[in-house]
């Protein structure tokens, strides 16, 4: 008796083949929502950024000990207060548009680089920018004159070029479908 189930004395079943289906679409009020949260909390993103090199630029240039100490706590208060909310809910709205729309995650190129850069970008911010400021102001509330300007110049200018490269590639949306993309059939 080959292949009958000793137990059961039946034939066993095929094994039935897993279909995936691709993940639900938002609907269209929803998707705006988000499309608005992700683009509001991506200009926001931006804006702090330009606030932040502003900031650092007036810290490391000028000859001020009180302007020094005037602009890195105002990054610090940045830092602290906005710069992670910011980040984050970028990344989650953009997570949310991009699972929930037909652009994917892992679909198109320019989808995958923005996930991508978005966290590195984020994952900067809490190990870099924030301990480079947290270390100027300390420095400078001691007295002490900016001891590296790098500290409070360096995270706002690669995150600053990590943002527009990121704005320039949603609209231009540029390079294709990866190649799971290719294999996925709409």
């Amino acid at each position: 008796m080959s292949g009958v189930d000793t137990h059961t004395g039946q034939k066993p079943s095929k094994p039935n083949k897993q279909i995936s289906s691709p993940p639900p679409r938002l609907g269209r009020p929803a998707r705006r929502a988000a499309l608005v949260v992700h683009v509001t909390a991506s200009a926001c993103w931006l804006g702090l950024t330009l606030g932040l090199l502003a900031l650092g630029i007036t810290a490391a240039t000028t000859g001020s000990a009180r302007t020094v100490e005037a602009s890195v706590r105002a990054m610090k208060l940045f830092a602290d207060w906005l710069l992670l909310p910011v980040a984050f809910l970028t990344l989650v709205s953009g997570l949310l548009l991009s699972l929930g729309t037909k652009w994917g995650l892992a679909r198109y190129r320019w989808v995958y680089t923005k996930f991508w850069l978005t966290l590195a970008t984020t994952t900067a911010t809490v190990f870099a920018l924030r301990p480079g400021v947290d270390s100027a102001v300390t420095a400078v509330a001691a007295g002490v004159p900016l001891p590296d300007a790098g500290d409070v110049l360096f995270g706002p200018v690669v995150s600053l070029s990590a943002y527009v490269f990121m704005t320039v590639i949603s609209v231009l949306k540029p390079w294709g479908k990866t190649r799971r993309g290719k294999a996925v059939k709409p």
